[in-house]
């Protein structure tokens, strides 16, 4: 087990204004940054509350990571290729009433699998040594078409950790029966606050709606009063079909 000042230290190591590293605990696929993760350790670098990063190249792990800022824009580069951009920007979206949290604990239970392979060690929702991951797996809740929902118990929460729980459950919303293989590719969001350490949680996600390979979800963080306290809006990629 980690120490808090260590995982701290993993969590994001900068050169003042100039570097971010993603360290391998927060993968998502096997060999890049958990989404979520990524971007909110990005938006991090941004003096709004709300923020809009696009993904445009899978976040390298273990790898020092320049932001720069040009035109109203955040980058993110490796080396010169452009890995994610943030803006502030309002998710403009409205979390639906939460599920209780007898509710959302049966939703967690119903989930069949994670879809592809390579997102089974997950930070947010990958099969992880306890402690190690956050373990949000959304499921159907009964009597709410399109909701999914479980629960969380809030644990070394920092805001990019908050950004990483409100990442998966959307991918959960779209395939209905575990996380499926879409690629997160923008994620407009807001964080009212971070929850307390050792906080009862719940996680949401729903679709919102499709056009081809891409696909929009909203997912929302609340806490122990039922309120939320972070949402987004996000768009997700479904790999094209490998040709025979």
């Amino acid at each position: 087990m980690f120490s808090t000042a260590r995982r701290k230290l993993q969590s994001i190591q900068t050169v003042p204004g100039t570097f971010l590293t993603i360290a391998r605990r927060y993968r998502g696929p096997r060999t890049s940054g958990n989404g979520g993760y990524s971007a909110g350790l990005l938006a991090g670098t941004i003096a709004a509350s709300a923020v809009e990063v696009t993904l445009r190249l899978p976040p390298p792990l273990e790898t020092p990571l320049e932001v720069r800022h040009d035109a109203g824009r955040t980058l993110l580069l490796h080396g010169e290729s452009l890995v994610a951009e943030a803006r502030p920007a309002d998710p403009d979206l409205e979390a639906p009433p939460a599920p209780s949290w007898d509710e959302a604990i049966a939703a967690g239970s119903r989930i069949v699998g994670w879809g592809a392979p390579d997102f089974e060690e997950c930070f947010v929702c990958g099969a992880r040594p306890d402690g190690d991951g956050l373990g949000i797996r959304a499921g159907a809740v009964a009597g709410r078409p399109g909701l999914v929902a479980t629960t969380w118990v809030a644990r070394e929460v920092s805001p990019e950790v908050v950004w990483a729980a409100i990442d998966c459950p959307g991918a959960y919303a779209l395939h209905g029966e575990g996380r499926g293989e879409p690629l997160l590719a923008r994620i407009a969001a807001r964080v009212d606050r971070v929850p307390r350490e050792g906080e009862r949680c719940i996680v949401v996600g729903w679709p919102l709606d499709a056009d081809g390979r891409k696909l929009h979800a909203g997912t929302a963080l609340y806490g122990d009063d039922g309120e939320p306290v972070a949402i987004a809006r996000q768009l997700w990629i479904t790999p094209a079909a490998k040709r025979l």
